[in-house]
């Protein structure tokens, strides 16, 4: 990864531009034409550099709610149990900890009466019962960005 690669990916993350042509927008910016970008950017998908771009969405304005879920299951049935909470749409992403409760993910739906009844379908299909709710009581928003 050289320095061009590092400012798009500095332009990308949180500026991506809403234009007809993003990318011609972007190789405007770091002096380059519009498919050399497009190439660079390729490979730094390729590379693993890049996991996805895609847009934030403020899951409040649209009216759902969301939650964290932290969940104590036996290390022998971790896999099954992803593969479980991974078919819910509304699960953006999971982690693994090493915690008493080791696999914590969240999930975003129209209400939370819905993420109650996904969690107790959840526990029933994979027989694990320690799944903690834990909605945020206030929302701390920071701006991640990360100078490449």
């Amino acid at each position: 990864m050289d320095d061009t690669d590092r400012a798009i990916i500095n332009i990308i993350q949180s500026d991506f531009p809403i234009a007809p042509r993003p990318y011609q927008e972007i190789a405007e910016k770091v002096h380059l034409s519009e498919q050399e970008v497009l190439s660079r950017v390729k490979s730094l998908k390729e590379e693993g550099v890049i996991r996805r771009i895609g847009g934030n969405f403020d899951s409040r304005r649209l009216d759902f709610t969301s939650t964290l879920c932290a969940a104590k299951v036996p290390e022998d049935q971790i896999d099954r149990f992803v593969e479980v909470v991974n078919q819910y749409p509304g699960v953006t992403h999971n982690y693994l900890r090493t915690h008493e409760y080791n696999v914590w993910f969240t999930f975003i739906a129209p209400n939370m009466a819905f993420i109650e009844n996904a969690l107790k379908e959840i526990s029933m299909v994979t027989g694990v019962t320690e799944i903690r709710n834990l909605p945020a009581v206030k929302m701390f928003k920071i701006r991640v960005d990360f100078e490449v």
